[in-house]
């Protein structure tokens, strides 16, 4: 991996979106549907690719970021570890609502950057959504919803609760912009990274199709 390079050296990592599309006002580069809708057999993060048995899951990203910066900062240096699995869903770099909101548009634009690009590249991928706080999912701030700019409608996006939704406030804007997603990007199916807790899912689970996995901790301890 390259040492001491930060994303500033090369323009924010313009080399990533040189092919890209790119919409809403703040030019977010978009994520293709895949042709063909892959359902993963199971998910292995990042950072523990190397204990894969068989390269059958798909790599996720919910995790620190600090787990899956090099991937953000070397992308090349992992295309051919990341040919390996079947697929990949698209980092999921966070969102927190104290964050600086043109830091979160910026996170929003790296994780469709680097999804696009590991579509460009021949991996598929399944695009992660992320989310803060209304000004993300809803028009009360801004003049659209950067939180959804940038993926597929009528398609397959993840989403991870590992983390996120600890404590009644956490569940509320988990939970607000879940259902904003949903009103948004009408999806066919939605991968759920962590638990799936019936204050928030439990009277919108026929909104879509959600396919559950347990997060990496909970698999193994032998739960969720």
């Amino acid at each position: 991996m390259r040492k001491n390079n930060f994303v500033i050296d090369d323009g924010f990592r313009a080399d990533l979106v040189r092919a890209a599309s790119f919409k809403g006002i703040f030019e977010i580069p978009y994520i293709n549907p895949p042709k063909k809708i892959v359902l993963p057999q199971d998910t292995i993060p990042f950072s523990l690719m190397n204990r894969t048995k068989d390269h059958s899951e798909f790599v996720v990203f919910y995790e620190h970021d600090v787990k899956f910066a090099d991937v953000i900062m070397a992308t090349d240096e992992y295309l051919d570890e990341l040919k390996k699995f079947p697929g990949v869903v698209s980092p999921d770099c966070s969102l927190y609502r104290d964050m600086p909101l043109n830091l979160q548009i910026a996170n929003t634009y790296m994780n469709r950057a680097i999804g696009h690009y590991l579509q460009l590249h021949g991996i598929y991928v399944i695009p992660n959504v992320r989310w803060g706080d209304e000004r993300s999912y809803t028009t009360s701030i801004l003049p659209e919803k950067f939180a959804f700019v940038g993926l597929p409608k009528h398609s397959i996006v993840s989403v991870g609760t590992y983390g996120c939704i600890q404590g009644k406030e956490n569940k509320h804007y988990f939970r607000e912009g879940l259902i904003a997603m949903l009103d948004e990007l009408e999806p066919e199916y939605v991968l759920i990274y962590g638990s799936m807790p019936d204050a928030i899912f439990g009277d919108i689970v026929d909104r879509t199709n959600f396919v559950h996995f347990s997060d990496w901790t909970s698999k193994m301890r032998g739960g969720d």
